[in-house]
């Protein structure tokens, strides 16, 4: 089927965001007054848990810290990332954040040959616009047919359901599409969905392991064969997989 549409992940994947996130993370914890601190080495084992608010209370599990009553327990997750999502925007608004290598060229390759764009991402919706306003202008959030956020499915990656409400909207078969992904889990999500899926890992998921990707590359500026990663190069390789 001919290749009608990319999804893209957002974190580690449009950008190297880790970071910011985990700075927002932690600036939050400190206004909570909360005596946690994810240092770049346990952030990296959190990742594997899809969703802020699940990171969180994934943490307070595997640690025994914060409170011991589940419901108790969620109410604070959720108090503590609606708080961190201003931080981390504040951080992008402060920071020079830019894409990926190859992101950039990509989309405005896929823009030209009539390709649609979409985000597949368990990260919420505002961080996801103000990500994209940052790296590609004010009105780049329009250049996107469809945008799955964190707030448009219950279960988060390695879950398929935010993969399927952005074929669901872009009104597109999974043949018809690839995914664009950084992480194990959103290869994992992609792969649920009946999505082939081209992996960039970033600088925090270099260890996953991705069996399954149509193509794992360093970066969409170098590909397989050294080259930059085009629209026809993930055509062959679906050709390759078929």
């Amino acid at each position: 089927m001919t290749l009608r549409a990319l999804i893209f992940d957002v974190d580690g994947t449009l950008a190297e965001t880790e970071e910011l996130h985990r700075a927002a993370f932690n600036q939050t914890f400190q206004a909570f007054a909360l005596p946690w601190h994810w240092d770049a080495k346990l952030y990296r084992e959190l990742l594997r848990t899809g969703g802020g608010r699940e990171r969180i209370i994934h943490y307070m599990r595997a640690f025994a810290t914060g409170p011991s009553d589940p419901a108790e327990a969620a109410d604070l997750a959720r108090r503590l990332y609606a708080a961190k999502s201003p931080a981390y925007q504040g951080l992008l608004a402060a920071g020079r954040l830019a894409p990926r290598p190859g992101i950039q060229r990509l989309i405005a390759e896929a823009r030209g040959a009539g390709v649609k764009l979409a985000i597949a991402t368990t990260s919420a919706r505002g961080n996801v616009e103000a990500l994209i306003r940052g790296l590609f202008g004010a009105d780049a959030p329009g250049w996107f047919a469809a945008v799955a956020a964190g707030e448009d499915a219950d279960a988060k990656k390695p879950d398929p359901a935010v993969y399927r409400v952005a074929l669901e909207r872009l009104r597109l078969a999974p043949s018809a599409c690839v995914a664009i992904e950084d992480s194990a889990i959103g290869l994992g999500a992609a792969r649920a969905a009946g999505l082939a899926a081209v992996v960039a890992p970033s600088s925090f998921t270099g260890d996953d392991d991705f069996e399954g990707a149509l193509a794992r590359v360093r970066d969409l500026d170098h590909g397989e064969d050294g080259a930059p990663v085009t629209l026809a190069h993930i055509r062959r390789w679906l050709e390759m997989r078929d």
